[in-house]
């Protein structure tokens, strides 16, 4: 290798973005911000292209990192790569499970009902205490189980 791409394969690993990275603990949440966003087989975009998300806020869980890419997981444990460009970290969530979710007035199966939310629906995740989370969808806000959502507590 030549002396002038040695130094910028040196630069390249110390810049402060890819410093940054490496000071990041893994796993941590994040959420797919772009309109389209690919998910690859490997960390380059010379991979195959492995799915195509058209869903922005979606929850993933970032599990690894090689320069600027990052390897996710969507909720059924799928893996793939993304550009960290198409990702961020706001924290979202994911409706799970069978059935409905009851979001309540506050945290507690007794609180009044606000809405019954599907699996699937995505929101805006607020703070989570004693297995209650608040949850946004779209400015419909209540409280929803801790264990009806992917996206809430540790990753």
């Amino acid at each position: 290798m030549s002396r002038l791409a040695s130094i910028a394969v040196l630069a390249a690993l110390l810049s402060p973005a890819t410093l940054a990275a490496q000071e990041v603990e893994l796993p941590y949440w994040a959420s797919i911000s772009a309109e389209e966003a690919r998910m690859r087989t490997g960390p380059a975009d010379q991979y195959p292209i492995e799915w195509v998300y058209h869903r922005p806020g979606l929850p993933v869980k970032v599990v690894r990192f090689h320069q600027g890419w990052r390897l996710i997981e969507e909720p059924d444990g799928t893996r793939g790569w993304m550009f960290n460009s198409l990702l961020s970290r706001q924290r979202t969530a994911i409706v799970v499970g069978e059935g409905l979710a009851p979001m309540r007035s506050g945290p507690s199966s007794s609180a009044s009902l606000r809405w019954n939310l599907e699996p699937g629906v995505v929101g805006d995740l607020g703070e989570c205490d004693a297995g209650w989370c608040t949850l946004d969808v779209e400015g419909h806000r209540g409280f929803v189980e801790e264990a009806r959502l992917w996206g809430a507590g540790e990753p």
